[in-house]
């Protein structure tokens, strides 16, 4: 994608909203909050772009979808139909999503990361998942669980209630642990500030924007490129906006 913004519209970026964890009534609240940015940014969005981790478990099956967040889902459909284009990247934990925000909101869902340029400033944006040096157990299981088998025997052998329950139960274990915000680690041990450079190395992008890792995060990764992380709406209520010359990186929680 290359194109040029009409004069007064933006761009924005947001990630890991998590939705459905840690309990149901934050989760509610968060999607408030949530709805109530995307309405707010509806008057100047030409481009929504939302990556990764929407949904903290999302099994789509053939005709069934998870139960919940119709505040959200509405949201998206609303400015949708309004003439917003809205992109989702598909993270690790709602990867098994398929057709139905493509079929039903009009909404592209892309899984790997792309490029793009907008007002002759080249974006990478991306989840974050799988990518750079290390963390192979969980690479390992990235390609299992994107393969076909896997999503077949949960989509036919399972039924639905079992599948979401089971995927409830997963999603609850994973947050047992995450009592604070997530730390930055350093340029030199982050590995998607790695992975940018490795990119970057290669061909140039003046912004690298990525999800995943839930620290808020603007640095440079060269005299001309730098590295953003949005994120996220459990910590830091974040987001990123272009606005045709320059990305800034926000956080409604503190007012910037």
């Amino acid at each position: 994608m290359s194109r040029h913004l009409l004069p007064g519209k933006k761009i924005y970026f947001a990630s890991d909203f998590h939705l459905g964890a840690p309990t149901h009534l934050e989760s509610l609240n968060r999607e408030k909050r949530i709805v109530a940015w995307l309405d707010a940014i509806k008057q100047d969005a030409e481009i929504i772009f939302l990556v990764g981790d929407l949904f903290d478990f999302w099994f789509e099956y053939k005709r069934v979808v998870p139960k919940g967040f119709v505040r959200f889902m509405g949201k998206l459909g609303e400015l949708s139909d309004s003439g917003i284009e809205i992109i989702v990247f598909l993270g690790n934990r709602d990867m098994w999503m398929t057709d139905y925000f493509e079929t039903e909101l009009n909404i592209k869902t892309i899984r790997r990361p792309r490029s793009y340029t907008f007002n002759d400033k080249k974006f990478y944006v991306g989840h974050g998942d799988g990518l750079g040096k290390g963390d192979y157990g969980y690479k390992f299981l990235q390609v299992v669980f994107e393969g076909k088998l896997p999503r077949f025997l949960f989509n036919r052998v399972m039924h639905p209630n079992l599948g979401m329950f089971l995927g409830g139960v997963w999603s609850k274990l994973s947050w047992r642990k995450k009592r604070t915000a997530e730390q930055y680690l350093g340029d030199e041990k982050e590995f998607l500030v790695g992975y940018a450079k490795e990119i970057e190395a290669k061909e140039h992008h003046d912004y690298y924007i990525f999800g995943h890792r839930h620290t808020k995060v603007d640095i440079p990764i060269s005299p001309t490129a730098r590295y953003i992380n949005l994120g996220d709406w459990i910590w830091y209520d974040s987001y990123a906006v272009f606005d045709g010359n320059d990305v800034v990186l926000k956080s409604l929680k503190f007012n910037e």
